[in-house]
């Protein structure tokens, strides 16, 4: 009787695991599947039927050569890879620099610095953007591009953390060779650590490119005039209406890039989300 209830209640755990992922399937894969069959339908087509008919063309390009050329993509794609390359460099720098410091050297502050970062998680962001205006504009940076990289270039508390996970499997006798032979704590970071680090700093490049490939937020707010990749739809959408079989070809265009470099680099995301965490 024990083992019979055992394997009915294996098998109920078992079908109620896999119905919850399914579900959460549909759920995530349903809106990809809405955009991409809006991006072949006309705008009639768009507007009388519903999200999940089929269009009846699927040769129908009209709409990607219009958000392509009228939403100024090559222009938004080469100035968000500016902003992008610019951003990584300067948060991979600052990120290494940090989490070497707070890992390998005691101080007084050091404590207090590391409870700061974590405050710094649980303050919203958004509660803080009227002194970041404020900053930005003070400093003669508003609708400049050197605005959101400086935005993106702050420090990232996750990409702190994940750093010092992989600190703690470089050994510190590495650091004393280095100190024997002469190499002073610059030497060691630019030639033992920072190269050692490159598992992790794959891993936040690709977290934190996809996150500032897809912000929409900042530059909206801090350079209108400059069409970046995720503000290029927003010519699209009028005070009354908006062309939505357009928005959603641009929206596929723009999907592109990133699940071309996920499907590429995917297991260096995971390695690198794991691999720090066990010693």
């Amino acid at each position: 009787m024990k083992k019979t209830e055992m394997s009915t209640k294996t098998l109920l755990l078992n079908v109620f695991k896999y119905i919850t992922l399914f579900g959460t399937f549909i759920i995530m894969v349903l809106p990809l599947i809405v955009v991409v069959l809006g991006g072949f339908k006309t705008g009639q087509e768009f507007r009388k039927t519903g999200p999940l008919v089929l269009p009846k063309n699927f040769f129908n390009f009209q709409n990607y050569v219009t958000a392509f050329i009228s939403g100024k993509m090559v222009q938004g794609f080469m100035l968000t890879m500016v902003i992008l390359v610019s951003s990584l460099v300067g948060a991979i720098i600052l990120g290494t620099m940090i989490s070497y410091a707070l890992h390998r050297f005691d101080f007084k502050l050091k404590q207090f610095m590391l409870m700061l970062f974590m405050v710094a998680t649980l303050v919203p962001a958004i509660t803080t953007q009227v002194s970041t205006f404020q900053l930005i504009y003070n400093m003669k940076l508003y609708n400049n591009i050197l605005a959101p990289i400086l935005l993106y270039m702050g420090t990232d508390i996750i990409a702190v953390y994940i750093f010092m996970q992989f600190l703690d499997n470089i050994s510190y006798s590495l650091d004393e060779a280095a100190m024997i032979e002469g190499a002073g704590y610059f030497r060691i970071y630019t030639k033992i650590i920072l190269p050692l680090l490159k598992p992790a700093i794959a891993t936040v490049v690709i977290i934190k490119g996809v996150a500032i490939y897809n912000d929409f937020y900042i530059p909206f707010l801090y350079i209108p005039d400059y069409p970046v990749i995720s503000t290029a739809l927003f010519r699209f959408k009028g005070p009354f209406s908006a062309k939505w079989e357009v928005i959603c070809a641009g929206i596929v265009i723009i999907i592109i890039p990133t699940f071309i470099a996920f499907i590429a680099l995917q297991k260096h995301i995971y390695n690198g989300l794991t691999s720090g965490s066990v010693k």
